[in-house]
């Protein structure tokens, strides 16, 4: 494993993969002749990156419920300012990913399919009280999501996958039953014993607002195939000259979903792949879940990230970039493939952070996530000798990159990464990685 030191600019090595061709209509890439024609292609593209939006919708955090403000108006207000700035509106954005758990709860106690396996739930007083099921996520949380995508449809591909909050249950596996009765009994070191592991089951929510056969998504041709009712996606784009596959994930993706996935980034070979899924990787870096929700513990059926990385990534050469939320922070790490060429893989979420709720006069027991506005603008310019990808962090609701808040780290760091400098700690959403093997990789646009 090759882990990044910081820098003053976090530059080092990124990799794509293979060569594509300029032809939509073409699914095989191939190699591009060189021309004055060529060179004159717009090389330079962005990608729009939503971490876990969950706290925006949370119907708790409307003013119907008493909350001081409506924190779904600064979701609404992301989704159109990556609408105001989608290349089919003369700006940089040519796809927007969303990294799961769009919304925050859930419609069940348990779903059917683990019931019918054997599984049991076991009481959880404090997720319980949290996370109980509610119809309002049907009547709030998921019309209000639905509400935000559509001032993107039809204006340009994206993805959205699911993260734990959008299955229809989230409930505690009897196999790791909680000791917490409340919050004084929480042993952040053990948060396991603590807290129980939790588990999510029951797509129809999901599907119902993002499956393949929404309008959303059905017929349009960019949408290029889906798996288990689009909890598993891909969708082919066209940007800096080159094509580009990308493949969302459910969470915890179990082997179905990565066979299928292997054989769609085999219907398209050469294309440059790009992987997003909901949890992945720690803030530290490691490809290890949450503790709480740890899928593969409770049920062996789906993958850990480390299964993830072995069984897909690592095997297929084409894949040189994952994304990924769920995990409280931000991350970055590259390492080597099966064929000996660089995967970056990138965690960003921001919803613990609450400068908004605090402004607000918000007085809590818990700490109040909102989200601030943050969001993820993944900026390639292809066109440079040696290509780069500028990963940079901004909030709609501030109206400022990261790098331009005097406060950030007075307000995030001691959250997140205390053990940082301010300077570190802006590093972590500011950074240019140096594509050294781009051309070896992808050829010429």
């Amino acid at each position: 494993m090759r882990i990044p030191a910081h820098s003053s600019r976090q530059v080092l090595a990124a990799a794509l993969l293979s060569l594509a061709s300029l032809s939509v209509a073409c699914t095989h890439a191939a190699p591009v002749e060189i021309s004055a024609e060529t060179s004159a292609v717009d090389t330079e593209f962005t990608i729009a990156v939503l971490p876990d939006t969950q706290n925006y919708l949370d119907y708790t955090h409307q003013k119907e419920e008493g909350f001081p403000f409506d924190a779904s108006e600064m979701f609404l207000e992301q989704m159109q300012y990556i609408a105001d700035n989608l290349e089919s509106e003369g700006g940089e954005i040519a796809f927007v990913s969303s990294l799961g758990d769009v919304w925050q709860h859930q419609t069940l106690a348990m779903d059917e399919e683990h019931k019918a396996r054997g599984f049991e739930r076991a009481p959880n007083p404090i997720m319980d009280s949290h996370f109980a099921p509610t119809d309002k996520v049907k009547t709030v949380e998921m019309p209000k999501a639905h509400e935000g995508f559509s001032l993107i449809a039809g204006k340009t591909p994206f993805s959205v996958v699911p993260g734990n909050h959008d299955y229809d249950a989230m409930w505690t596996s009897a196999k790791f039953p909680p000791q917490a009765k409340g919050p004084a009994d929480i042993d952040p070191n053990d948060l396991v014993t603590s807290l129980g592991v939790i588990h999510p089951g029951g797509l129809e929510n999901f599907r119902s607002v993002f499956g393949a056969d929404t309008a959303f998504f059905k017929d349009k041709p960019w949408y290029v195939a889906s798996h288990d009712g689009g909890a598993d996606s891909a969708q082919v784009f066209e940007a800096g000259g080159y094509r580009f596959l990308h493949i969302g994930l459910q969470f915890d993706p179990p082997n179905a979903s990565l066979e299928w996935a292997a054989s769609v980034i085999a219907q398209y070979p050469g294309l440059p792949t790009i992987v997003s899924t909901h949890d992945y990787m720690s803030k530290e870096g490691e490809r290890i879940p949450n503790p709480i929700v740890d899928g593969h513990a409770v049920d062996p059926i789906h993958n850990s990230p480390e299964m993830v990385w072995e069984k897909l990534i690592s095997q297929n050469d084409q894949i040189f970039l994952v994304l990924c939320g769920h995990q409280h922070g931000q991350a970055w790490r590259v390492d080597d493939n099966a064929f000996g060429n660089s995967v970056w893989q990138v965690l960003a979420d921001y919803q613990d952070r609450g400068q908004t709720a605090k402004d607000a006069g918000v007085q809590s027991a818990w700490p109040v996530g909102i989200g601030d506005g943050w969001m993820r603008l993944m900026s390639f310019d292809l066109g440079k000798d040696v290509p780069e990808l500028t990963v940079e962090t901004y909030s709609t609701y501030y109206r400022k990159q990261s790098r331009d808040v005097a406060e950030y780290a007075d307000w995030y760091k001691a959250g997140e990464k205390p053990e940082l400098t301010d300077e570190a700690f802006h590093e972590e959403d500011d950074y240019v990685l140096v594509l050294d093997d781009f051309r070896s990789r992808f050829g010429t646009p």
